[in-house]
């Protein structure tokens, strides 16, 4: 019997593959075709329809990487044609059957309508069905030449990433242009054994309906005439008509398809193609909207709505046409599928915001999901922000990459930091890309972790990553599968109806709390310094730009607010948060633009500061605190000398010189300020760091011991950091020169220099200022090594449980034992400007300007005691996909800062983040807006969107408990709302009462509370 299955299987196979696919089209002519090079890059429709074309014939050599080709295609339907169905079958030498990271194309009509694109599978334009006969074709064809980055499967490094570095070598060779009949009969027995055959495969060998599927494939292909497919595909359609019509069981799991593309906003390709891809696949899927009535796309990503608006007026009106009838679903309602752990919490708000609204206005939908399939993990604080920004569930797939665990749950309860929980899903297709294949479906139901309870789960089809979305031929399978025996029920709908009735059948799904960590990829906190220090400096240059031009608008008469800037380069960090450019993981040409946009950011905010705060009149130096805590330290004057000065949170106060408590004194290299006592070793790291206050040394070990690791990953060198990095480095411990450079009353500094490894150097300043027990480490790395990571380690003495790591409005304990594979699983973890590790009684807090990943261990020594040992992962170097990842200069200040509660913690890491502003000006009279109440932390203060002049305020609960405390305002206040995330009144939220001139607030633990103030 088993040599009968076999012969039969063979033999279904052979004559699918050999006789019916290539019989699908009937009858071909080929095209005439011109082309015509652009040079340098892509050129609008009209420039390239105006260029002097050339013949061009199939089997040339064309496109250098990234390159654009426009070619002519011309040809006339023949007459004997009549009444068939007709297409152009374009192939310009696609490689492989991956959409996403080669040869694309979009295929115009000659007065510059886009019709449709053309991919590796995809490659038609519909015609006509039926054709009369005699139709005249003529295509203005605009080609990419994108190269193939995955081609060894990130194997080795390339120099193909980048237009400077690639060269101009010919990629691919065109293959075919021609007019063609598609026979459907052909082509529908095509789709009923490709659907048949996955399905019996993944049948258990002793399931009857496997048998039964086998010898009805024996049967049919029997009936197929071999030198007539034509003549007798539908003959062999009837056998297997039968089989094909025998419905599912009625407890099958009901699978809810959605038309899905996948398009990074950069990744393996620049964002100006990315402009080009959202083109073609939005063509393509409103082209397949027009084919199947029963079709449903989901598409979030403002950004790229916005782009296929601005360029391709044509499609947006496609796409506006296919969302009034209900076949395109704007999701997500975020600017793009920003990275899950690095965005500031402001910049998470806004992504909310923008992307919203951009959906409301343009379609008038307001999306009620978060829609993040492909991001890195996801903080704890997104329940929260998801639920003020009016959305009922979220959905991602990514945990199911997780390296060691597991995920226990598919459709659960996600409860955040603040106890908001969010209904939640992971599809168990474990793919955002599903194409309906026999393999996915039987692994949805073997994954599924809801059975017994839920009988539904959700699948985005359609190829993806680089585009190309949905194609026809998975839009026939989920049609035969919509009711097939064997397999699970497939619908087409919409993701807010599958999450309506998810929820419905099974309202008290289990719970998780805290964040979504993924156990892979957790080199991208780290990947690509200088990107992600872009990120944080601009967050918070659009904080310090907002707060004061919101100041100066309240108190500078003549002042506009900068509503329209300060709304465009908002967009312009969101948009490079997206999920393969902030981590670190796209191409070096990404990242080399990503830097100059963040100087081109950091300078246009500079000037909207300048002029907001030039706007309150000149009057003698002034410094400017943009943090929401009030501030006393040592500055620089403009003219460069310290000076020790306080400033009230979110205000000013003339530049007027204090004397601190005590002086900075430095005797050789010890620094000491009567809070705390450095001692520098001879090879530049710290012997001792005595915290005089406590009167305990900090230090279990030399601090500040910079470790080289080797850092191969096994896979995904950019993503991955893998645990093995620590069984091999190297301590840095020769220091060429150690060397006081500053002994002043108000600043001591060290300045340690080395050299290392492949030409590297780093110089480090250790500096002291008085009033404060925070130790800084100014570093400067010229960075030359590879496939290495360094890191920056403390080991403190202090039995530390856990430790706390700064999240987006609030923070996160994670233990520092590794009990469970849970725990050890966490080896490398992202915090924003501050890890906090503590025992009772004693804390210590590492705080950073630009670092993300962090890894804290503990060790027992031999005399008992406890050592953790935090330390931060200041630059890596890995080779793919961006073979001089991090290389050359970097500039970033980590700090020590002993004897610190989370409270200190907070404070510093704002302050470090937002230096103190001077300029010649008069100032406000007072704040614009003051808090007072010990957790309650101002986030932003801005003026409302829609230019009411309403001032609007961002707080948060920041220490882990309960808050209460009084906003008070520099300006008279007429009125106050509670608001959502949009600034509209947020539903059932209880009125906000203005008493003695002020609001006072109340806030659970990490509570986020947006404000909306009418001035009086």
């Amino acid at each position: 019997m088993h040599d009968e299955r076999r012969r039969i299987e063979e033999r279904a196979q052979r004559l699918h593959d050999q006789r019916i696919k290539t019989a699908i089209y009937a009858a071909t002519v080929p095209l005439t075709v011109e082309a015509w090079r652009a040079p340098g890059e892509p050129v609008p429709f009209e420039e390239a329809a105006a260029a002097p074309y050339e013949p061009f014939a199939t089997d040339t050599p064309w496109g250098p990487p990234w390159g654009t080709t426009w070619f002519r295609m011309r040809g006339q339907v023949p007459t004997e044609w009549a009444g068939r169905r007709v297409e152009a079958v374009i192939d310009l030498g696609f490689v492989g059957d991956w959409p996403g990271n080669q040869a694309e194309a979009l295929v115009h009509l000659t007065d510059g309508r886009p019709l449709k694109a053309v991919n590796p599978l995809n490659q038609y334009v519909p015609i006509a069905n039926p054709a009369m006969g005699g139709e005249e074709i003529h295509y203005l064809v605009e080609a990419a030449s994108n190269p193939d980055i995955l081609a060894d499967d990130f194997a080795a490094p390339t120099l193909l990433g980048d237009v400077l570095t690639a060269g101009d070598k010919p990629l691919y060779t065109f293959r075919r242009a021609d007019l063609a009949v598609l026979d459907e009969q052909v082509w529908h027995l095509d789709l009923d054994l490709t659907v048949l055959r996955e399905l019996m495969v993944h049948l258990g060998e002793h399931e009857p309906r496997r048998h039964e599927i086998l010898h009805a494939l024996d049967r049919a292909m029997d009936a197929l005439d071999l030198d007539d497919v034509s003549g007798s595909a539908a003959a062999a359609r009837a056998v297997l008509a039968p089989v094909l019509a025998k419905p599912a069981h009625a407890s099958a799991h009901t699978v809810s398809g959605v038309g899905h593309a996948h398009i990074d906003s950069a990744w393996l390709w620049p964002i100006r193609e990315t402009k080009r891809k959202t083109a073609r696949t939005f063509s393509n899927v409103t082209s397949l909207a027009d084919e199947y009535d029963d079709f449903i796309f989901a598409c979030s990503q403002a950004q790229q709505y916005e782009w296929v608006r601005d360029n391709h007026p044509g499609v947006w009106a496609r796409i506006q046409e296919s969302v009034k009838k209900g076949q395109w679903a704007p999701v997500g309602g975020m600017w793009v599928e920003s990275d899950g752990n690095l965005p500031g919490g402001e910049a998470i708000a806004r992504q909310l915001v923008h992307g919203k609204r951009f959906f409301i206005e343009h379609f008038g939908i307001e999306t009620k999901g978060v829609w993040l399939p492909d991001s890195f993990g996801y903080n704890a604080a997104y329940p929260q922000l998801a639920k003020l920004a009016g959305n009922e569930w979220f959905l991602t797939q990514k945990i199911s990459w997780n390296q060691t665990n597991t995920f226990p749950h598919h459709t659960f309860w996600w409860e955040g930091i603040d106890g908001t929980r969010i209904f939640t899903h992971f599809p168990p297709i474990d793919t955002y890309n599903a194409c309906f294949s026999g393999e996915e479906m039987d692994r949805t139901v073997r994954n599924y972790a809801e059975k017994g309870v839920g009988q539904r789960s959700l699948a985005p089809f359609g190829w993806g990553d680089g585009g190309g979305g949905p194609t026809r031929e998975i839009m026939e399978r989920a049609r035969r599968l919509a009711d097939l025996e064997g397999s699970p029920k497939v619908v087409v709908e919409h993701p807010d109806t599958f999450f309506a009735k998810a929820r419905a059948e099974y309202p008290d799904a289990p719970v998780w709390n805290g964040e979504l960590y993924l156990e892979l990829h957790r080199a991208t906190y780290t990947s690509q310094a200088r990107t992600k220090q872009g990120n944080r400096r601009s967050e918070h240059r659009l904080r310090e730009a907002e707060l004061w031009a919101t100041t100066a608008a309240l108190f500078a008469p003549g002042y506009r607010y900068p509503h329209e800037k300060l709304d465009r380069l908002w967009k312009t960090v969101l948009l490079h948060q997206f999920h393969d450019i902030l981590p670190g993981s796209s191409i070096a040409w990404v990242h080399r633009e990503a830097e100059a946009e963040y100087a081109r950011v950091a300078q246009e905010l500079e000037v909207l500061t300048a002029q907001a705060v030039g706007a309150l009149g000149a009057g003698g130096a002034r410094v400017f605190n943009t943090s929401p805590y009030e501030r006393t330290e040592v500055i620089r004057t403009p003219e460069g000398a310290p000076a020790y000065v306080s400033v009230p949170a979110n205000g000013s106060a003339p530049l007027v010189a204090a004397e601190p408590a005590q002086p900075v004194r430095v005797d050789g290299r010890v620094l000491e300020n009567g809070l705390v006592r450095v001692e520098v070793a001879e090879d530049g790291t710290l012997s001792s760091v005595r915290d005089l206050r406590a009167d305990r040394e900090v230090l279990a070990e030399r601090g500040n011991l910079l470790r080289l690791h080797t850092d191969l990953p096994n896979n995904w060198d950019a993503w991955d950091i893998d645990k093995h990095y620590r069984n091999r480095y190297t301590d840095l411990l020769q220091a060429g020169s150690v060397t006081v450079t500053e002994a002043d009353p108000l600043i001591g500094s060290i300045r340690v220099e080395r050299a290392f490894g492949k030409g590297s150097r780093i110089t480090q300043t250790i500096t002291l200022r008085a009033g404060s027990p925070r130790i800084d480490f100014e570093t400067d790395i010229d960075w030359h090594e590879t496939e290495k990571i360094l890191k920056a380690g403390f080991p403190v003495d202090i039995r530390a449980p856990h430790s706390s790591a700064e999240i987006q409005f609030g923070h996160v304990q994670r233990p520092t034992h590794t009990n469970t594979s849970w725990e050890a699983a966490r080896f490398e973890v992202s915090a924003h400007r501050w890890v906090h590790v503590a025992e009772p009684g004693y804390g210590v807090a590492i705080i950073n300007d630009s670092t993300y990943g962090h890894d804290v261990s503990r060790t027992v020594r031999d005399d008992g005691g406890t050592t953790t040992r935090v330390s931060l992962s200041l630059v890596r170097a890995p080779r793919i996909p961006d073979p001089e990842a991090d290389q050359g200069s970097h500039r970033f200040v980590y700090s020590l800062l002993p004897g610190a509660s989370i409270d200190d913690a907070v404070a510093e890491g704002y302050a470090l983040n937002l230096p103190l502003r001077v300029a010649d000006a008069v100032g406000a009279p007072e704040p614009a807006v003051s808090v007072d109440g010990e957790g309650v932390t101002v986030e932003a203060v801005k003026l409302a969107d829609d230019a009411s002049g309403d001032v609007v305020v961002r707080l948060y609960e920041s220490l882990g408990g309960r808050a209460q405390g009084v906003l008070r305002t520099g300006f008279p206040l007429a009125g106050a709302q509670v608001t959502d995330l949009l600034e509209r009144p947020l539903e059932n939220a209880e009125a906000a009462v203005v008493a003695d001139g002020g609001v006072p607030v109340a806030l659970r633990p990490f509570q986020i509370l947006t404000l909306r103030l009418r001035r009086g």
